[in-house]
C-alpha cells in the first residue's frame, strides 16, 4: 500500500495574497484551518456585511484569476499581533494589523497604489467573525497531490510550483489521481487525532494560470487538464470531522 504523508502545509491570511507554510497547526470539526482567508479585500464598493457575513464569489474581491498582478507580492502574517508585512521584491512596502481599522486602512491603501489601473474604488480591507472568503461554501482544506501534480506537468511539458492551486494540504506517496477516488472517505492524519472527509473534486479556473512567483500569466491549466483527462478538475476538499494536530511528515491512512 502506498505510505502517503502530508508534505507542506499552508494557509492564506488575506485572499489573493501570498500563502504562509505551517510547522503545525491545530484544526477543528467543520472549521477551517485558523486565519485562513480570513480577509479578503473589496475592490471599491462591495456587497460583504460584516454583521450579516454570507458567502460571496470570488470575484466580489480582489484575486488572482483576474489580478494576477497580486502573485507578485509576498506577505508575512504574526498570528500573535495579526500583524501582515507586505514585501515587494524583498523589500517591505507596507504593514499592518488586520485587527485594527487603521491597520487594515494602511494595507487599503498600498493595494489602491498597487493596483491602481484595476480599481472600481476605493479598496477596502474586509472581515467577520468566524467568517472565512474560501472559494466554496463549506468550510473546508484544500488538498493537492505532488503525484497528479507530476501527471500535470508531463502533460504541459514543463513544472509547476504547487502553491499555483493555492493549497492547504500538499500530499505525497499517493498514486496520480488517488485523491478522486478519496470523495466520502475519511481520511486520518498522523496520530493526533485529526480525521478529514473529503468532499469533492476542486473545479480549476484561470487563477491557476498564474506564476505564484511572478504574477505572469504563462500557461492555461483548465485547458491542458479538459484536453489531456476530459475535465478541469485537480485537487480536491475536505472537511474536519475529528479535531487535532496537523503537520508535514503526518502519515495519512484510512479507516
Amino acid at each position: 500500500m502506498d505510505e502517503i504523508a502530508v508534505d507542506s502545509l499552508y494557509r492564506y491570511p488575506v485572499k489573493g495574497l501570498s500563502p504562509e507554510a505551517l510547522a503545525s497547526v491545530h484544526v477543528e470539526p467543520g472549521e477551517t484551518i485558523p486565519f485562513d482567508r480570513a480577509w479578503a479585500i473589496e475592490n471599491g464598493p462591495g456587497r460583504f456585511d460584516p454583521l450579516n457575513p454570507a458567502h460571496l464569489p470570488k470575484t466580489a474581491f480582489f484575486m488572482l484569476m483576474r489580478d494576477e498582478r497580486l502573485a507578485a507580492l509576498e506577505t508575512s502574517f504574526d498570528e500573535a499581533t495579526q500583524t501582515l508585512a507586505i514585501f515587494r521584491s524583498g523589500r517591505q512596502v507596507c504593514k499592518g494589523n488586520l485587527s485594527q481599522q487603521a491597520g487594515r486602512a494602511l494595507i487599503a491603501q498600498f493595494i489602491a497604489g498597487y493596483m491602481q489601473d484595476s480599481l472600481r474604488g476605493p479598496p477596502k480591507v474586509v472581515s467577520a467573525p468566524g467568517h472565512n472568503f474560501t472559494d466554496v461554501a463549506a468550510k473546508c482544506l484544500h488538498i493537492v497531490s505532488l503525484a497528479s501534480l507530476a501527471e500535470l506537468e508531463k502533460a504541459a511539458g514543463r513544472k509547476f510550483d504547487p502553491i499555483r492551486f493555492r493549497p492547504n494540504l500538499i500530499i505525497k506517496g499517493a498514486k496520480p489521481w488517488a485523491e478522486f477516488d478519496w470523495i466520502d472517505q475519511e481520511l486520518r492524519v498522523g496520530s493526533n487525532g485529526v480525521r478529514l472527509r473529503v468532499l469533492e473534486r476542486v473545479v480549476r479556473c484561470a487563477a491557476t494560470n498564474v506564476d505564484p512567483s511572478t504574477g505572469a500569466r504563462d500557461a492555461d491549466i483548465p485547458a491542458i487538464l479538459k484536453r489531456q483527462w476530459g475535465h478541469t478538475d485537480f485537487g480536491v476538499y475536505a472537511a474536519v470531522s475529528e479535531r487535532g494536530t496537523l503537520a508535514p511528515g503526518d502519515a495519512v491512512t484510512f479507516d
